[in-house]
C-alpha cells in the first residue's frame, strides 16, 4: 500500500537548519524545564502505599477515583486486580503521615461508603525501591542506546551511527520535555513507552538509512544531499503510512483506555510524531553534516589474491 501515487521530490534537507533551529529550542525548553520543575514522578518511582480492596460484587473505577481526589488523595491511583471485583489503590507519601497509617485512613474512608469491603492487604514501598527503579531505568535507556549504536555502526558506517544516536537521544529528550512542561505524571508505563519510541525511532531511521545506501551505491551522478533527499522522498510514503496505522491505534487507546492507560499512550503518540520528524530531519541531516559520500558506502573489494608460484 501506497500513500503518495508518485515519488514525491521535497527538498527535506534543504530545511535542516531550520530543524536543527526548531530542535535545538525544543531541547533547551525541556533542558530548562528539567532543571527548573523537574519530572512529576508517578508512585513506581516515588514510593507509597498500596491497598487492596475485595468488593462482594464489580464495582465501577470512575466513582473511588472522584471520591479519594475529592478527599485530598489527588495522587491515588485506582484500577481493577485480578478482576472488577478486586481495586487496587496505590497513594502518594504524604509528609508527616506513616504510609501504614495512609493506607489505613483510605480503608476508613472506603467503608465509610462501602462497608461490605474486606481489605486484603495493606502494602508500604518505601522511597529506595523507587530509586532503584529510576536507575535501572536509566540503566535500561543508555543499555538501549548503546546497542543501537553498535548495531548501526556494523551495519552501515560510523557517520550513520552517530545519526541515529542523535535522532534516538533528541526523541528521547522531547518525550521527556513533554512530560516535564505538562507536569504529566511520569511512572513505569511512561517508561515502558520511551523504550518503545526509541525502537520504532530506529526502524524508521534504519529504513531510510538502507535506501540512502542503495540511491548511493546505484546512482552515477548527483551531490550527497541530492542522493539522500531522492532516498527520504522514496520512503516517505512507508515513513506516513507507518506512522498513520501507528497512531490510530495510540488514538484509541488513549479515547478507551482510560486513567490507567493515559499516560503511556500519551507517550506514544507524542514519541511516534517526533521519532517521525526526527528519522527525516535529524539522523540524514546528522550524516551529511559529518560529511558522508559515496565511497563510505561501497562495498569493500575483496583482498587481491597472492600468487604463490615460482
Amino acid at each position: 500500500m501506497e500513500f503518495f501515487k508518485n515519488v514525491p521530490h521535497i527538498n527535506f534537507l534543504a530545511a535542516r537548519r531550520y530543524a536543527l533551529v526548531l530542535s535545538s529550542v525544543l531541547i533547551l525548553a525541556t533542558l530548562v524545564s528539567l532543571a527548573v520543575q523537574g519530572l512529576h514522578l508517578g508512585l513506581d518511582f516515588t514510593g507509597g502505599a498500596t491497598v487492596q480492596l475485595q468488593f462482594p460484587k464489580p464495582t465501577p473505577l470512575a466513582p473511588w477515583r472522584a471520591l479519594l481526589h475529592a478527599r485530598g488523595f489527588r495522587g491515588a491511583r485506582v484500577r481493577y486486580f485480578g478482576g472488577k471485583t478486586s481495586l487496587l489503590i496505590r497513594l502518594r507519601p504524604e509528609r508527616g503521615v506513616t504510609l501504614t497509617a495512609l493506607g489505613r485512613r483510605v480503608v476508613t474512608l472506603v467503608r465509610q461508603h462501602d462497608p461490605s469491603v474486606v481489605v486484603a492487604g495493606i502494602e508500604a514501598v518505601g522511597p529506595q525501591v523507587g530509586g532503584s527503579l529510576r536507575i535501572k531505568g536509566l540503566e535500561a535507556m543508555l543499555g538501549a542506546l548503546i546497542l543501537i549504536v553498535i548495531y548501526v555502526a556494523y551495519r552501515f558506517e560510523y557517520r550513520f551511527a552517530l545519526g541515529a544516536m542523535a535522532a534516538t537521544v533528541h526523541d528521547v529528550l522531547l518525550t521527556i520535555g513533554f512530560f516535564s512542561l505538562t507536569r504529566m505524571t511520569f511512572n513505569l508505563d511512561v517508561l515502558a513507552a520511551v523504550l518503545a519510541i526509541m525502537g520504532y525511532s530506529l526502524n524508521d531511521t534504519v529504513v531510510v538509512f538502507d535506501r540512502i545506501r542503495e540511491d548511493f551505491r546505484k546512482a552515477r551522478r548527483g551531490t550527497p544531499i541530492e542522493i539522500m533527499d531522492r532516498a527520504i522522498n522514496e520512503t516517505l510514503s512507508r515513513t506516513v503510512m507507518t506512522a498513520l496505522m501507528t497512531l490510530l491505534v495510540v488514538v484509541a487507546l488513549m479515547i478507551v483506555g482510560g486513567p490507567v492507560l493515559r499516560g503511556f499512550s500519551v507517550a506514544l503518540f507524542v514519541g511516534i510524531l517526533i521519532g517521525t520528524y526526527s528519522s527525516i530531519f535529524i539522523a540524514s541531516a546528522t550524516a551529511l553534516s559529518l560529511g558522508v559520500t559515496r565511497e563510505n558506502l561501497l562495498p569493500k573489494p575483496p583482498p587481491e589474491a597472492v600468487d604463490d608460484r615460482p
